[in-house]
């Protein structure tokens, strides 16, 4: 695990980190946690119109707009306000050569965490059966629900998030298995590895959790043919991509038994409009992309963490590889 040091304050007078992550109204809030990590660093908002363009060396963003990154000819890290980067790499005229960190924290696992475990116990209790019973008014007291230790999960990739997510499941007396790209070990939990062995873990698998990166071999995976290798009645977390899902197939699934729950919690498209068919299908537990949300101070201490690596010349943690696609 990165081992996080000091930054070098004196070294950053100057230099300055312009921000797109939370509109003008998180901008107080970024600033205050920047003044007490590097005090001297300085720090603009992405709209900022007095913002001089040769001293932007560092750019924590979400969504960038198209264009804007390739201005800064002294850029020289691009930091992710978001675990995933497919909002950055969207940009066709990125800077070429300039890292790209994705944004992992100590709270990021752990929210992922919570949220996966949530999910998990939801569905072995058979919460999205018992709000429709709530809201039809009826005394649904037949759905007990099953046992975790009675219950297979099978987590999507094993990175720094999924790692922690088999963790706590295990924990919390699920059965767990996990698929990676590659072979690993990981205490208490089955692993699979490589596209030989995935059929074999859905085939093991009653709830599914999706924590994938977003690659081109990625994308629409959680779709007919996934679907159909899963044991009848099994269930489904989606907390990778919104372009792993597809939705119709999902829909499909759950209308004609295939799957008898999910809990969804990233879209294609985003906020997912109010009358979408997710929101209103009686099997589909939708959130608003919150599972791995973390504070604006975790955030903060996590960039200058890796800004006083940046400074040092030491490795830099979380950085994007093209290669791997992650």
């Amino acid at each position: 695990m990165y081992r996080r040091e000091a930054p070098s304050p004196e070294v950053m007078q100057g230099d300055t980190l312009l921000i797109k992550s939370g509109g003008a109204a998180a901008l107080t809030e970024w600033q205050h946690h920047f003044a007490r990590l590097m005090p001297g660093l300085r720090v603009y908002g992405w709209d900022d119109p007095f913002v001089d363009a040769r001293n932007v060396k560092y750019a924590l963003v979400y969504q960038p707009d198209h264009g804007r990154l390739a201005h800064y000819p002294r850029l020289r890290l691009i930091l992710s306000a978001a675990a995933g980067v497919d909002h950055i790499l969207a940009d066709p005229t990125l800077p070429t050569g300039v890292p790209i960190v994705r944004m992992v924290t100590e709270e990021t696992r752990e929210r992922m965490s919570d949220f996966v475990a949530f999910a998990a116990l939801a569905i072995v209790r058979d919460i999205p059966a018992l709000i429709t019973a709530q809201r039809d008014g009826r005394w649904a007291n037949d759905l007990t629900g099953r046992l975790a230790h009675d219950t297979r999960v099978s987590v999507l990739g094993l990175g720094e998030l999924g790692s922690a997510v088999a963790t706590r499941l295990r924990a919390n007396g699920f059965q767990v298995n996990g698929w990676a790209r590659t072979p690993r070990l990981l205490t208490g939990v089955n692993v699979f590895a490589g596209e030989a062995q995935l059929d074999a873990l859905l085939a093991e698998t009653d709830i599914l959790v999706n924590l994938l990166p977003d690659t081109h071999a990625t994308r629409g995976i959680l779709g007919r043919k996934l679907f159909a290798q899963l044991p009848a009645g099994a269930s489904l977390i989606q907390v990778g991509r919104g372009v792993h899902l597809d939705r119709q197939a999902l829909l499909d699934a759950l209308d004609s038994g295939r799957l008898r729950s999910a809990v969804v919690d990233v879209f294609d498209v985003e906020p997912l409009p109010p009358d979408d068919a997710l929101r209103r299908h009686p099997k589909i537990l939708v959130t608003p992309h919150i599972a791995s949300t973390v504070s604006y101070a975790a955030r903060a201490r996590q960039v200058a963490d890796v800004l006083g690596a940046h400074l040092r010349g030491a490795p830099l943690p979380f950085v994007y590889d093209a290669a791997r696609g992650y």
